[in-house]
């Protein structure tokens, strides 16, 4: 923390390379699981100006998602933008958690207007609410992009430290999922999280192979959370309007290659997502899309 509390921003001359981040994070990350358990985080915030994208960038992305072409940034590439200068925070030497191994856990986006291509987009990323999680300790991230000033879309993105915990109470979750009638189905090649790690820089070895993601405790590589929920919002389409709210929960690590069964439906606030194993009835991700105009 600051003195008398005040947020440090940082200014960075460009969005760093996630690649190099990661790299910094896996030296890291030993060394903070070797720490007692966790307690603050740094009164910080990593701000971006000026940031692009590329036509190919976003053509890249819309053919693997399945997100129409045109030269509005969808949602889910908004946050591929962002989620370098969110990382670049996580990297810091008195961030509390390791960032090799982090799982995703949940994702809420609201989108205020729509983003174009040539837009020059300003980007704020700060951490914030570290608390203990039945398996470990969990972080909100949250990022803002702003054009002119004015703040277009704002996403939190809540990520979990298995095996590193914080001392306090853990709330259960509750509800019961209950798989409803399907409407398609996703079949995911193992190579869907590579594919994906090639268009967000999202390189986590969770996702890569089935080598890297033994190593940090899982039986195959798993698809990026981002990946499902950015996938289900592509095939919302034009019905979620130029103004929304997106909201996604990861339940269980969708194993690749797998397929996951998946309703995508109209519901009384907007529309409603999930995906699921056919087999056993769990799932893998819920969530929303909620239209604020």
């Amino acid at each position: 923390m600051t003195p008398g509390g005040a947020t440090t921003t940082v200014l960075l001359p460009e969005v760093p390379s996630l690649g190099g981040l990661y790299a910094r994070g896996a030296g890291l990350s030993l060394a903070r699981r070797m720490r007692p358990g966790p307690s603050a985080l740094p009164d910080v915030e990593y701000v971006v100006r000026g940031v692009q994208s590329s036509s190919e960038h976003l053509t890249d992305y819309q053919h693997l998602l399945g997100e129409s072409g045109s030269d509005e940034l969808p949602a889910g590439f908004v946050h591929v933008l962002a989620f370098p200068v969110a990382t670049a925070l996580m990297v810091r030497s008195d961030f509390p958690l390791p960032l090799v191994g982090l799982v995703h856990l949940a994702n809420r986006v609201t989108q205020l207007r729509p983003l174009r291509l040539g837009d020059v987009l300003d980007v704020r990323a700060t951490a914030t609410d570290l608390r203990p999680h039945r398996s470990g300790t969990q972080v909100d991230l949250v990022t803002e992009v702003s054009v002119d000033g004015s703040v277009a879309w704002r996403g939190v993105s809540t990520y979990l430290a298995r095996g590193v915990f914080l001392a306090g109470t853990v709330t259960e979750p509750s509800e019961t999922f209950v798989p409803p009638t399907p409407t398609g189905r996703w079949k995911l090649d193992g190579d869907v999280g590579r594919r994906y790690a090639a268009v967000s820089g999202d390189r986590n070895p969770i996702h890569l192979s089935a080598l890297s993601a033994k190593a940090l405790g899982f039986p195959r590589a798993i698809a990026h959370g981002m990946y499902t929920a950015s996938r289900a919002l592509a095939d919302v389409g034009a019905g979620r309007g130029d103004a929304f709210e997106w909201a996604a929960e990861f339940v269980k690590p969708v194993l690749l290659p797998g397929t996951v069964t998946v309703r995508i439906a109209r519901s009384s606030e907007g529309f409603a997502f999930a995906g699921w194993d056919a087999r056993s009835g769990k799932p893998h991700l819920t969530g929303s899309v909620t239209p604020l105009r």
